[in-house]
């Protein structure tokens, strides 16, 4: 499994559906498919900068469902497990 760094911009922050935690929830809600909560992980983190504000590690499964929420994500990079300072916000969590 691998986690796929996403990142946000303080614009991006302040709406709401730009809120996995939110948006995947309510998504999976309205079409019918809340048993998908099961394979989905999504990590966050604080960034540094206005550019960078917030970082996200989403599994395959979150950031296909992402993708299929309508947005456009910018994969940064992917790696075997979420950082070490992210806080799981949605989903299971990590395991091996």
């Amino acid at each position: 499994m691998a986690y796929h760094l996403i990142t946000q911009s303080a614009q991006e922050v302040m709406r709401p559906e730009n809120s996995p935690a939110r948006s995947m929830s309510e998504f999976l809600e309205k079409t019918d498919r809340k048993s998908l909560t099961n394979t989905i992980s999504v990590y966050s983190q604080r960034g540094e900068s206005a550019e960078v504000l917030r970082l996200y590690y989403m599994n395959d499964a979150a950031l296909a469902l992402w993708r299929e929420m309508g947005h456009t994500p910018m994969v940064r990079e992917s790696t075997r497990r979420p950082g070490r300072k992210s806080e799981l916000c949605f989903g299971v969590p990590f395991s091996e």
